[in-house]
């Protein structure tokens, strides 16, 4: 009785706490709020100056007093007290205060994280304001975001490439059967993107501008049309702006070393998944999600390498927040609540 009037007066939410960006989902709203993990503050008093969207302009572009820094690396907390004021910030913006009481927050993390650092999300949602906080594995809420049948006894595999983590499972049963995580994904990319640029043409570009060339024309499968695109750095010779044209084939040279270590996990957990789910895969396939399988030729290049269907999900870049959702529209329905989700079935 009490937990139905509590849920009746909390905005409950999911939470995908991503390195790049934080998705808020919100119980029987859906979608509420994508923002980017970043937060700036001022360096001597470490004041939180702007978070989000507003702190991301600000990347390579802050004054000496003021730094613009991701509270989060490859999928976990590297600054507490930041995250915990960046969690904060976002259940207020979207609770609106027109919330009574706390919320119940279910939040997605990386598999491949200790007790610690699972500890240290669940110490910063509830010191942030959470009345309950429930963890659920990254690749189970992608799953279920991505609508895969994961309840049935056949075997369903995940791939989902974020910005700090790229995390891989085979799920049967509403469980975990095999997952491996790596810290290697769309940030790495960009930085490979940096380095290329810094080696090649002597030139300093910055994360905001590599990622940039890694949406606009990045690919690692050869493309029908190459492009090409107009890059905006500084010299390191001279000290001054330099503008070079770059194509696409050199982008794709040097997104090969960050590729294939992803598919080099991929191909890790393929081999260790047991006989009859492998079997299953042959027609099931893979399936992506993640901001990073949006890159160009991704789902061919895999295809190649394992002789599997690669498919990308529908919304690739909400799968997480929507499976930590659906979670959420289930809790009021489980006789027992854990703390970490290490498997879910729906109710029939």
């Amino acid at each position: 009785m009490f937990d139905f009037l509590f849920s009746l007066f909390s905005n409950d939410m999911g939470i995908d706490l991503g390195t790049a960006n934080t998705l808020v989902y919100v119980k029987n709203q859906g979608i509420v709020l994508r923002e980017p993990s970043v937060v700036a503050i001022d360096r001597e008093s470490r004041r939180v100056l702007a978070i989000g969207a507003e702190a991301k302009r600000m990347l390579g572009r802050t004054p000496a007093s003021i730094i613009a820094v991701r509270p989060l690396r490859n999928g976990v907390i590297a600054d507490f007290e930041i995250t915990q004021e960046m969690i904060k910030y976002f259940i207020r913006k979207v609770h609106n205060r027109r919330s009574l009481l706390h919320p119940r927050i279910v939040i997605g993390i990386p598999s491949g994280i200790t007790e610690v650092e699972r500890r240290a999300v669940q110490e910063s949602a509830e010191q942030a304001g959470a009345r309950e906080v429930y963890l659920i594995e990254e690749p189970m809420a992608a799953a279920i975001g991505a609508d895969l049948p994961i309840s049935e006894a056949h075997g369903n595999m995940i791939v989902d490439i974020g910005g700090g983590t790229t995390e891989t499972a085979v799920i049967s049963l509403g469980g975990l059967v095999v997952s491996k995580s790596i810290d290697v994904a769309g940030d790495e990319m960009d930085d490979a993107i940096m380095v290329y640029f810094r080696r090649k043409y002597n030139l300093l570009i910055g994360e905001t501008t590599s990622e940039d060339v890694k949406i606009q024309i990045g690919s690692v499968f050869p493309l029908k049309e190459e492009k090409t695109m107009e890059v905006k750095g500084r010299d390191q010779a001279t000290g001054l702006p330099k503008t070079t044209l770059i194509t696409s084939e050199e982008v794709r040279q040097s997104l090969m070393e960050p590729t294939q270590l992803i598919l080099d996990v991929i191909k890790n957990t393929l081999e260790e998944t047991p006989a009859e789910l492998a079997a299953d895969l042959v027609d099931r396939g893979i399936m992506l999600a993640g901001g990073g399988s949006l890159l160009r030729g991704l789902p061919d290049l895999i295809r190649q390498e394992t002789e599997l269907p690669v498919h990308r999900s529908a919304d690739p870049l909400s799968c997480v927040a929507l499976g930590t959702g659906r979670f959420l529209e289930e809790l009021d329905r489980m006789d027992r609540r854990p703390e970490f989700i290490t498997s879910y079935r729906f109710r029939t």
